[in-house]
């Protein structure tokens, strides 16, 4: 069973930069790649950003092209999220999730093992 551990989140003015990682455990050549998401109070869990672990493919959410970029050690058993230029509307709890499948769109329900999440928060 796939464990996924978030980690990095905080508090940042608009503007700053924050990396988040997730640590993944008992990963396998079924678990395709790895995405994160976000989910503000009041909404939807929304897909950010999402790499494929084999070839390092990546995918991001509109919102956040040009300011995140996602990327993966070479052990292949971390993924990181490097946030720039934050924004208020960035504000959210972060979440890393695996998926088996061929993943062209960031829909949550392709994902699973979901991490605890970690809390980001940026000020005006």
């Amino acid at each position: 069973q796939v464990q996924l551990v978030e980690s990095g989140g905080g508090s940042v003015p608009a503007g700053g930069s924050l990396r988040l990682s997730c640590a993944a455990s008992a990963l396998t050549v079924d678990n395709y790649g790895i995405g994160w998401f976000r989910q503000a109070p009041g909404k939807e869990r929304e897909g950010v950003s999402y790499i494929r672990l084999s070839d390092g493919a990546t995918l991001y959410a509109e919102a956040v092209k040009g300011r995140f970029t996602v990327s993966r050690d070479n052990a292949k058993t971390t993924v990181y999220l490097q946030m720039n230029s934050l924004k208020p509307e960035d504000t959210a709890v972060y979440y890393c999730a695996v998926s088996p499948f061929f993943i062209q769109a960031l829909d949550p329900s392709d994902f699973g093992s979901w991490g605890q999440g970690t809390q980001v928060t940026v000020s005006p």
